[in-house]
């Protein structure tokens, strides 16, 4: 997260994830967190005041449990800013039990695999979930998160505004999918294509 506490990122999806990885390497990009499942939680109440307001809390497991804050985001040309708050806790299924005694529920479990690079002034994501490959590139500026997504290729008038849990959605309507988390196992034998998502892939296949 950005030292001044305000998230400021752009999502693109990935047809090709090797290609990707390879630009990568010819970028020297640095690998800051090799290849991990995340394990995610999002909570609100029982209202769904959170995600009406375009807010998110958010528990998750990797290397450790962080609990995390974002509020409501605006758009600028592709990026998309908000306020985050994240902290780590110590016991990520105490934490759960803390935020259910508070009145929070779960709203949405989601899997993925994640690496983590720092590249020019940028932090690059690679998402792995269920139904498709994803980059995200987060930064202090726009300028600097377009010039990382400009080297690497990256189609910017294909920057995705949903959050993972809407393409989810979109995916469950398209393709009548039961209302269930979203797991690899969930989506074991499923295939999912960018029009199942809505989207547009930010690298064009011919090039």
């Amino acid at each position: 997260m950005p030292e001044s506490g305000r998230e400021m990122e752009a999502k693109f999806y990935v047809g090709d994830l090797e290609r990707l990885l390879s630009r990568l390497k010819e970028q020297n990009a640095i690998v800051i967190q090799s290849r991990i499942l995340e394990a995610n939680i999002r909570f609100d109440l029982p209202d769904a005041r959170l995600r009406s307001e375009g807010q998110v809390l958010r528990l998750r497991r990797d290397t450790e449990a962080r609990l995390t804050y974002k509020g409501a985001s605006t758009r600028e040309e592709g990026v998309l800013s908000r306020v985050e708050i994240e902290f780590t806790v110590g016991d990520f299924e105490k934490a759960g039990q803390f935020l259910k005694a508070l009145g929070y529920r779960k709203l949405f479990y989601y899997e993925k695999y994640r690496t983590t690079f720092e590249f020019i002034d940028t932090r690059l994501m690679l998402d792995e979930l269920p139904y498709g490959n994803f980059v995200e590139i987060e930064g202090e500026t726009l300028d600097s998160i377009r010039l990382s997504a400009d080297r690497l290729n990256l189609k910017w008038d294909r920057a995705i505004p949903a959050s993972y849990h809407e393409l989810f959605e979109r995916v469950r309507r398209n393709l009548n999918l039961p209302d269930h988390d979203l797991t690899f196992a969930g989506f074991s034998g499923i295939r999912v294509t960018p029009a199942d998502l809505g989207i547009q892939p930010a690298i064009d296949v011919d090039r």
